[in-house]
Parts: C-alpha cells; sequence; structure tokens
C-alpha cells in the first residue's frame, strides 16, 4: 500500500511554512518557507551558524519544531514520523561508520539491521564499494581511510536501501578537491537514479556545481530562493574584475569605479585587484559601464593590466545580500553550536 501511495504522489519531496526552532533565547530557525522539487539537488547555502543544521534535523525528524509546518512527501514532520523516516537518509557533517570495522563489515551490519539477508547484504555491499571505488579497500579498517574515502563509506552506508530523499548535511567540509569532486559525482548519480538531494552547504561553488534551486540562509531565515542564474541576475548584470599595475592606485581606482558605476566596489585579497557589480538598474548595460569605467581609468593615469567582465559569483551575491562574504562564524559554546548550525 506504501508503495502505492509513493507512486501515487506527485507533489514536491519537502514544503515548510513558517518552521521555527527556538534553543534558550536563540531562534536558530526563525519562519523558514520551502518547497523542494522531487528529483533535483535542492542546495541550502549558507555560513556556519545560518541554521541549516537545525533545519535538517526537524525535516528529518530529529528534532520537533517549536512552530510552523514542515511536510515531505506529503508526510507531516510530526504526526507522520515514521512514514517520513521511512523515506528519507541523513548523512551528518562527519563520518558516523564504525572506524574500528573494514568498510564492507559497516555496510553489511547496517545492511542486516536494515533487514537484508546476510548474502543480500553483502552482496548490496560489494555493489556499493564497486560503484565509489572503494572495492581495494573493502577489507581494511575505516580509521585507516583518508577522508574522501570516510565520506564515500559513509555515503553508501546512508543508501544501502535507496532513499526517496536524502540529507546531505556539509558533505565535503574539510575535504581536499579531489575528494569534493569525487563526492559531487556520487551526489549526480545519486539523483540519475531517481533520489531528491537536499545538500546543505557553506561553500558557495559546491552550491553552483551542484544544485538546480538555491535557498540563502542567514540567521535562521530565507533571505534569498530561485536558480542559479536567477540568484546572480538579481545583484546585477555582471561583474567586472580588475587587476591593476600599481597597488598604491587601488583606493584611487576604488573611487573612480564607485563613481562611474553608481555601485559597490570591493577590494579582493589580492592587493592589487578590485571587484565592482555592473548593470545593477542604472539604465546602462554591463558592456556599456565596463568600458566606461575603463576609460575613466585610464584618464586617472590608472593603469590596467587585466580586465574581465562576467556573471557575477555565488560569492559575490551572498556578500551582496548579507553585506559580509559566506565565511564560517564559530559559536562560543557548545549549546550554541547546537542551537545555530
Amino acid at each position: 500500500m506504501e508503495d502505492q501511495r509513493r507512486d501515487r504522489y506527485s507533489g514536491p519531496a519537502i514544503e515548510t511554512s513558517g518552521l521555527v526552532k527556538v534553543f534558550g533565547e536563540t531562534r536558530a530557525v526563525d519562519g523558514i518557507d520551502l518547497t523542494v522539487p522531487t528529483g533535483t539537488v535542492y542546495g541550502v547555502l549558507g555560513p556556519n551558524g545560518a541554521g541549516k543544521t537545525t533545519a535538517v534535523k526537524m525535516l528529518a525528524t530529529l528534532l520537533k519544531p517549536d512552530g510552523g509546518e514542515a511536510r515531505v512527501f506529503g508526510h507531516d514532520v510530526l504526526r507522520e514520523a515514521d512514514a517520513v523516516r521511512g523515506r528519507v537518509s541523513l548523512t551528518g557533517q562527519y563520518a558516523s561508520v564504525d572506524e574500528d570495522l573494514t568498510g564492507a563489515e559497516n555496510l553489511v551490519l547496517l545492511g542486516r539491521l536494515l533487514g537484508h539477508r546476510k548474502p543480500a547484504a553483502r552482496e548490496r555491499s560489494a555493489q556499493l564499494l564497486e560503484a565509489f571505488g572503494l572495492t581495494d579497500a573493502a577489507d581494511r579498517q575505516v580509521k585507516n581511510y583518508s577522508g574522501g574515502m570516510r565520506r564515500r563509506v559513509d555515503i553508501a552506508a546512508s543508501i544501502l536501501n535507496t532513499p526517496d530523499l536524502l540529507f546531505l548535511d556539509e558533505p565535503t567540509t574539510g575535504l581536499d578537491p579531489r575528494s569534493r569532486n569525487q563526492v559531487w559525482d556520487i551526489v549526480r548519480a545519486i539523483v540519475a537514479q531517481g533520489t531528491t538531494v537536499l545538500l546543505t552547504t557553506q561553500y558557495l561553488d559546491e552550491a553552483d556545481q551542484l544544485a538546480a534551486r538555491i535557498a540563502v540562509i542567514d540567521r535562521g531565515q530565507v533571505i534569498a530562493e530561485g536558480t542559479k542564474g536567477e540568484l546572480k541576475a538579481s545583484v546585477g548584470a555582471g561583474s567586472v574584475h580588475l587587476r591593476l599595475r600599481d597597488a598604491e592606485q587601488r583606493e584611487e581606482a576604488r573611487q573612480v569605479l564607485m563613481r562611474v558605476l553608481d555601485a559597490e566596489v570591493q577590494l579582493d585579497a589580492d592587493p592589487v585587484a578590485l571587484t565592482a557589480r555592473v548593470g545593477a538598474g542604472n539604465g546602462q548595460g554591463a558592456a556599456e559601464q565596463a568600458a566606461r569605467a575603463l576609460s575613466e581609468l585610464a584618464g586617472a593615469r590608472i593603469t590596467v593590466d587585466n580586465f574581465s567582465l562576467g556573471q557575477p559569483s555565488l560569492d559575490e551575491v551572498f556578500l551582496a545580500l548579507t553585506d559580509r562574504p559566506a565565511t564560517p562564524e564559530q559559536s562560543s559554546t557548545p549549546e550554541q553550536k547546537e542551537a545555530v548550525a
């Protein structure tokens, strides 16, 4: 009967309205509204402390909301928690497998706990280890795995029984670029098989690479939502990147750009680099504004060694929305960390 209900359900994977979670005086989640389509990667983007993990725990029935409503495949997370748990899987920020067992032993054990007979559990374990490139490490203890290998076996454990919805909570935190790319490939493969993925991340490029739609969360609230293109277009038609010959001219160049472009100018980490948004509703096209800016800089005898005009990055989107970059924030106590992660 449940399988038939799944086949007939055609609504969104997740719907929330005014979702709230309070820890003491901290509103970790402060009225979140989300609609997550089925069969896609939906990104929830924000720094540490934004409320991403708390929201995921409520949707996965690990925390009870203090206000609002949330439904997963039409099931209320409070009144129908068992039905929700039967359709979701959660991979948290840190590997949850047993480090003293081998990769194969971990997957077989979890398969048995999920109700598979021993031969079926071994077969499923072997399939996943091969799919995730871990066959050669199957008989090694997980404590001897690299961070990327641990992450892969942790995700494999989450899909022993293929879930309808997989929560990936900051799955690549602390991984090197090669391992991150491997995890991204796994996520794409999971979605190709029909699973919906809710991905929380503080990495802007990760959301850019994987998510069809993105909700930007800051201080427990959704401050923007849409496709990558929609979010980027919301802060301007383009972005000018400049590298100067002389670092001592950067402040003068910033003043010229602010006057010509009528926009904020960001001083990059590179001491000779600047970034500014263009085409943000001042009546001129991005290319026309950029050309005028270069002309004004030349007139001020400011030498530009490198110039580019492109679409704004998600980093610039976040900076425009929050007036601060999407860098991790540190909570001062364990209780605060739990409240706002």
